[in-house]
């Protein structure tokens, strides 16, 4: 939750800055459904009851299909920013049964008490690549207190990226300096009258 939150304030902060985040909402996003079966596919992974096998496949099956989103829009700015991120936790949590690993330490500074059903994050004994896993923490009582990994860092900037990138002043008339690359037009140089 707090991932998203701070992607939702990433993609909001231009409007606060009384900027038009123009490149990120008039981009024409290809395959926009993928991403929307991502977060589905993630609720019903950790919040519907199913065997734990099924439940870690679906969760390492929602980073493929994320990542197949950013594949498609490689071009818009930040996306590879937020492809490392999705990477990165991805391989950890493919590495890790299907379970991103938490540093015990940070999900105590979170207050978090995690499920002892399937949770896709989970302190392991014995993880693989710990440090890709949620290893820092916000902490509690701070709101939306939980934990987060170097993923999670890379995916929020590059939603900052790709929000400020391409903004525009709120209400600013396009001048003809900004519509030319060459700025204003200049009248053609006079020519002297040949004298008879």
């Amino acid at each position: 939750m707090l991932v998203l939150a701070l992607c939702a304030l990433a993609v909001a902060s231009p409007l606060v800055a009384l900027r038009w985040p123009a490149g990120l909402l008039l981009h024409r996003w290809r395959w926009a459904l993928l991403i929307w079966a991502t977060l589905a596919l993630q609720v019903v992974a950790v919040e519907v009851e199913m065997p734990e096998a099924l439940a870690a496949t679906l969760h390492v099956a929602t980073y493929v299909v994320a990542l197949g989103f950013l594949w498609v829009n490689r071009r818009v700015a930040g996306v590879w920013v937020v492809a490392a991120g999705a990477f990165t936790n991805g391989l950890a949590i493919a590495l890790n049964g299907g379970v991103l690993p938490a540093r015990a330490g940070a999900v105590a500074a979170a207050g978090l008490n995690l499920d002892p059903a399937f949770s896709n994050s989970a302190v392991l004994e014995h993880p693989i690549l710990p440090w890709l896993g949620d290893v820092f923490a916000w902490p509690a009582p701070l709101p939306l207190a939980n934990t987060f990994s170097v993923g999670d860092i890379l995916i929020v900037v590059g939603a900052f990226v790709a929000a400020w990138t391409g903004t525009r002043r709120l209400g600013a008339a396009e001048s003809p300096e900004q519509a030319s690359p060459q700025g204003p037009a200049q009248a053609p140089p006079q020519v002297p009258a040949a004298s008879g």
